[in-house]
């Protein structure tokens, strides 16, 4: 399954600080729904995700009833990111 959607990169500054993409609420239902299906454990799912022209794998985290899209500085340095840049993100699930 691919999803698609548009978000914008944030910062969190936690434990393990790091960067993130909320999914939005439709998408974040659909993959609640199916998460029995295709997490490893802790509500995450593993996923390949594309942002720009960079593709890798990661999981989806579940934060605050959404999910959210960990972004690594390896790709914000490729695809010239910053906080609060807008991002298309498209993920591949399973």
């Amino acid at each position: 399954m691919v999803l698609e959607f548009e978000g914008v990169i944030w910062y969190w500054r936690g434990p393990a600080p790091f960067h993130f993409v909320v999914v939005p609420e439709e998408e974040s239902l659909y993959l609640k729904d199916i998460s029995g299906f295709v997490t490893y454990g802790w509500g995450m799912i593993p996923v390949r995700v594309r942002i720009g022209s960079t593709e890798w794998e990661t999981s989806l985290w579940p934060k605050d009833g959404r999910y959210v899209v960990p972004v690594k500085a390896s790709v914000r340095q490729a695809e010239g990111l910053e906080v609060g840049d807008g991002v298309t993100v498209r993920l591949e699930v399973g």
